[in-house]
């Protein structure tokens, strides 16, 4: 008989509180042995040795260097869910003076994505040797790629692992560092923004700044597109529809007497409505080459597609967080409220209901408060047995209720 309620609730957090030890030795191997999107070789070779010692069949090379593990229930019926979990680390040089700091220069999990494998992996751990007791089929999905587009999620999903069985649900887990260890964070509907990245390359005509009457200053005219395309956010965009449209590298190979023949211009385009998304591309394109040309030069607009809306099945993330209240308490269980970061994990929730929740890690008393992408960026590692037992708990819960 499948064990079910409070007795399931009771096993895993017992299992998931015997790998504690375990999953912190995971974590910091991982954590000592970064490596970036495309890169993660390595990180798949451990990771595979990982499900080799506990006996779970994989596949790798899976959208690059993923890897897909399938554990099947004993007991008879069907249903098929994915978890899943990103691998590669971001090119930031790691500051905090701990044993398992980073040992690769410039290189660093700074965004938790140890965390996230070391969690899958101890679900993994927990749902394997509970394999007679369920049925259905859970999926292990490790990707890589997901700091870097295109993402190793839309590669994956090319290469079928969402068949073959049909995968039903996927479950996301991210940690985030304004909620405490021992809690998580839900939220449905839309929750994280499309993200697009657009390059804007201003010409005039350079020479010597002391001469402004032969030149047609490319730097003027970079300032002045700059300045016009605030107004699609202040002025175009439905306040009711959040929206960035942001600008973080301006360049011009100048010098003090010296105006360059061309401006370069790079930002970053974000919103949560797919046809708005494609009319700020118009606008900024509109915008910009008008401007150029009123000032004698012109503009040459080109947008890198990024990732896109995150929707959070409403009815999947309803379960997801009366499971997570079941299995951590109800005061544990936040609302989230909506961001304009973005995740390729979208992909997953476009092709079938998915939940992307996150997972707290934040304690303040061991001063782990930084923000995600920094450079001091920490864990408290009491949310591994926390991730571990809850991925488990939801996977059973939505295959046997």
């Amino acid at each position: 008989m499948a064990i079910q309620g409070t007795e399931l609730k009771k096993k895993i957090q017992e299992l998931s509180s015997n790998l504690y030890g375990e999953l912190v030795r995971i974590r910091r191997h991982l954590h000592r042995h970064p490596e970036l999107s495309n890169e993660e070789v390595h990180t798949a070779e451990y990771i595979c040795s990982q499900l080799e010692e506990s006996g779970i069949p994989y596949k790798k090379g899976i959208g690059g260097n993923g890897i897909v593990a399938v554990i099947k229930g004993n007991k008879p019926g069907k249903g098929c869910i994915a978890l899943r979990a990103d691998m590669d680390a971001l090119p930031i040089l790691e500051e905090n003076p701990v044993p398992y700091r980073s040992e690769a220069d410039g290189k660093m999990h700074a965004c938790g994505h140890d965390v996230h494998m070391t969690s899958l992996l101890g679900a993994g751990k927990i749902l394997f040797s509970l394999k007679d007791s369920f049925s259905g089929t859970v999926k292990l999905f490790f990707q890589p790629s997901e700091e870097t587009y295109p993402g190793g999620a839309i590669r994956m999903i090319g290469e079928g692992v969402l068949k073959d069985p049909g995968v039903q649900y996927v479950i996301g887990q991210h940690v985030i560092n304004t909620v405490e260890a021992g809690k998580i964070g839900v939220k449905a509907g839309a929750y994280m923004a499309s993200t697009d990245e657009v390059f804007l390359k201003v010409r005039g005509k350079g020479g010597h700044a002391a001469t402004p009457e032969q030149v047609i200053d490319p730097i003027l005219i970079a300032s002045h597109i700059l300045v016009a395309l605030q107004q699609i956010v202040s002025r175009n965009a439905n306040p009711v529809i959040p929206t960035v449209v942001s600008f973080g590298r301006i360049s011009g190979e100048g010098r003090t007497n010296v105006i360059p023949e061309v401006v370069n211009i790079d930002g970053t385009i974000r919103t949560y409505d797919e046809e708005w998304r494609k009319k700020i591309q118009e606008k900024i394109a509109e915008i910009s080459t008008g401007v150029a040309r009123s000032m004698g030069g012109d503009c040459e607009v080109i947008f890198s597609p990024g990732y896109p809306v995150l929707v959070n099945d409403e009815n999947v993330t309803a379960k997801v967080r009366q499971w997570s209240a079941e299995y951590l308490g109800e005061k544990n269980v936040m609302e989230l409220e909506a961001r304009m970061t973005a995740e390729d994990f979208s992909y997953f929730a476009r092709e079938v209901p998915s939940c992307f929740y996150r997972l707290g890690i934040r304690n303040e008393a061991k001063g782990i408060t930084s923000n995600l992408h920094t450079s001091t960026f920490d864990v408290d590692e009491s949310c591994l047995e926390t991730g571990a037992g809850l991925l488990a708990f939801i996977a059973l819960r939505m295959l046997n209720g």
